[in-house]
């Protein structure tokens, strides 16, 4: 058994949709990072980044953090999605290594100035939303002369769908990158990637949008991490 600790953000979705293709039983633990429960003593036993997602695998009492960390251990651990080939398995990990040093910081980014600034900061959200734009057209070549990523579906799929799937509310438009609708499509199209997608989905119902919420989420600095590895809850709802 594997508790998922979770949100249904891109990065959780990613461990979400491994947990499903790799037919591994696991249960989902919430962690409302609206509502700060990122800095709980039991999830930072967890996660000492204080983001999720982050796994615990009752197998062997193994924490891991960090989703392209996760994604390899689920790999391993299963078998399936990393190949064992030396040269395979670099392609496929510099593939997952890109998607969390570019696509994903990247997309992050805009849609934090697409979605959550109190005012509008025209050269950051031109800055990100250049390259997301150019991110997409990388895997958009990449995809010219193979059906996924690394050849065969792996990990580095599984990391970067997540971060594509949001391209319309971060203003871009698929019709644009022919190789990669088709990569997309046929990824959306998996049963396990529609029910890791659907993980938590409800919970969205009733996220907290608050100036309390958004101090917990995006006020954060150094006092932040001292007060949770001190087991006290950040200060919320003003700034520093």
């Amino acid at each position: 058994m594997i508790d998922l600790y979770y949100w249904p953000t891109p990065n959780g979705r990613k461990i979400s949709i491994m947990l499903e293709e790799c037919g591994l039983e696991y249960r989902t633990v919430a962690v409302n990072i609206n509502a700060g429960e990122q800095f709980h003593a039991e999830f930072l036993r967890h996660s000492p980044n204080n983001r999720i997602p982050a796994i615990f695998d009752h197998d062997n009492g193994m924490s891991v953090f960090e989703g392209g960390a996760i994604l390899v251990y689920l790999a391993e651990k299963s078998g399936q999605f990393l190949a064992s080939d030396p040269v395979a398995r670099i392609d496929v990990l510099q593939w997952l290594f890109w998607q969390a040093g570019g696509l994903g910081p990247m997309a992050g980014q805009l849609s934090h100035f697409v979605s959550y600034t109190r005012d509008p900061v025209p050269y950051a959200r031109d800055r990100y939303a250049k390259e997301y734009d150019r991110l997409l057209a990388v895997m958009d070549v990449r995809l010219r002369d193979r059906e996924f990523l690394a050849g065969e579906y792996s990990i580095a799929d599984i990391a970067a769908f997540p971060w594509v799937m949001p391209y319309r509310r971060l203003g871009n438009d698929l019709g644009r990158f022919r190789n990669l609708r088709i990569w997309f499509d046929k990824i959306k199209s998996r049963p396990a990637v529609q029910r890791g997608v659907d993980v938590g989905k409800d919970w969205l119902r009733d996220v907290d949008v608050s100036e309390t919420a958004r101090s917990v989420m995006f006020n954060q600095d150094s006092a932040t991490v001292f007060r949770a590895a001190d087991g006290q809850q950040p200060h919320v709802g003003e700034d520093r």
